[in-house]
């Protein structure tokens, strides 16, 4: 089975490990940082750093079953092709793939609000019907940029991780060097978040880090993939993890836990005009619009693929509807549609949930498939698949456990949402599982 060229444009070796790095830190560092800081900072209170560091380590254990499998066959399948080796060609591989698949659209959606709302700060705009039009206006420039073809992609992608590295990295520096390295998160009301805030907060922390899988995705194009892919993860992790903590202490010595909260969905251009004035706080502006308008441009590119990808394997069904040209010209279409729904219906805490739960339930079944039918073959620990398993379980359940508190309509969307998918594959393929001659097979 082999999905490794051409009818959609896969080159091999066309992706360097450099290049790896940089998508991956790409998406990452669009949604993590200027879309959850201040999400994860109202669950976690003042520990809203160290719910970084965590959901880092969670993150850790969970690219073992990834980097394991891609190993074992570099795919430009990525987690398509990893469901499909555990449970066959049937609908729970395709449910979760498609799981998969929406919570990047999702986190399309919730990095295009992003921009929106960031573009709006110097006007003192706050909500109203300009977030969703820019928003919208944002995914459409991607479209229109992927469509340009593959090559302007990497480069794009590329000048903007070192961007976007660079000029994060030396806001968190400035931030925490005017307020003389203190932090004043501490909150004046003095909340009371309890250990359950704070494990439901690692949710949205691993929302922050799941753009690794992008690197899963491209596998097949990956210069010496079975090296390379699995350093690639690791890096782009490492990276993330430094900038995230230099945001988070950044934003951390500006600015009260209570005003992180008030400033919740433009967190860090808020912390920047107190640690670095006027000048700070445009430069903040401009850098996080850099940033989530990348984000958006590699999460369209990384989502139409692998809707092709689920395509090619026949794990969804796809209708022209009367377009032209490869299925992957349709897919960006799809992605653009759905992305441009959520953003226009959906406020930021609404599509952040919603994407969590996607991905967390997607990631328990990726770990259960390989641990329960692929372990020996790959050379795996069922101990780390296990404790990723049981990270994954603890987080959903507080997460979950938070929002029938705060916003029980969220929980029930996304149950609807997860059940639906999983009976429309149902329907689809007409068997759940589908084993090709048994475990192991290849």
């Amino acid at each position: 089975m082999n999905h490794d060229h051409d009818s959609n444009g896969y080159k091999k070796n066309s992706i360097t490990l450099g290049g790896a790095v940089a998508m991956g830190t790409g998406v990452m560092i669009g949604a993590g940082i200027f879309a959850l800081t201040g999400q994860i900072a109202e669950l976690a209170g003042p520990l809203f750093p160290i719910a970084f560091i965590i959901g880092a380590i969670v993150t850790g254990f969970s690219s073992y079953s990834y980097i394991k499998m891609s190993n074992a066959w570099p795919s430009a399948g990525g987690i398509g092709m990893i469901l499909q080796k555990c449970y066959g060609p049937g609908a729970v591989a395709a449910g979760a793939a498609l799981l998969m698949a929406l919570s990047m659209v999702i986190a399309e959606s919730l990095v295009a609000r992003t921009f929106a709302t960031y573009l709006l700060r110097p006007f003192n705009i706050e909500g109203g019907p300009l977030v969703p039009v820019l928003a919208v206006g944002v995914i459409l420039f991607a479209f229109l940029v992927n469509i340009a073809g593959n090559r302007s992609i990497g480069l794009f992608s590329m000048v903007m991780a070192a961007i976007k590295i660079g000029g994060i990295a030396l806001f968190g520096i400035a931030a925490l060097w005017s307020s003389g390295f203190e932090f004043a998160a501490a909150s004046q009301d003095a909340v009371d978040f309890g250990p359950m805030g704070f494990v439901a907060s690692v949710a949205l922390a691993i929302l922050a880090f799941k753009g690794f899988t992008t690197i899963t995705n491209s596998g097949a194009e990956i210069t010496d993939p079975n090296r390379n892919v699995g350093r690639a993860i690791m890096i782009s992790i490492a990276l993330c993890v430094v900038v995230y903590l230099l945001v988070a202490f950044g934003v951390g010595s500006s600015l009260t836990i209570d005003g992180i909260i008030a400033a919740k969905d433009y967190s860090l251009a808020e912390a920047a005009e107190p640690a670095l004035g006027q000048v700070g706080f445009l430069l903040t502006v401009l850098l996080a619009i850099v940033a989530t308008a990348s984000a958006v441009l590699a999460s369209v590119f990384a989502v139409s693929r692998m809707l092709a990808m689920l395509t090619d394997m026949k794990m969804i069904p796809h209708s022209h509807f009367g377009m032209s040209g490869p299925i992957q010209r349709h897919t960006l279409v799809y992605t653009v549609v759905i992305a441009s729904f959520l953003a226009v219906f959906f406020d930021l805490s609404r599509i952040a949930s919603l994407g969590a739960f996607f991905y967390l339930i997607m990631d328990m079944v990726v770990h259960w498939g390989v641990w329960r039918f692929r372990r020996t073959e790959i050379g795996a620990s069922g101990v780390v698949i296990l404790t990723a398993l049981g990270f994954d379980a603890i987080v959903l359940v507080a997460f979950t456990a938070m929002k029938l508190q705060s916003d029980p309509a969220i929980v029930a969307y996304a149950a609807l949402a997860i059940l639906g998918v999983f009976l429309f594959e149902r329907a689809y393929l007409s068997r759940w599982l589908a084993p090709q001659d048994g475990p192991g097979h290849s």
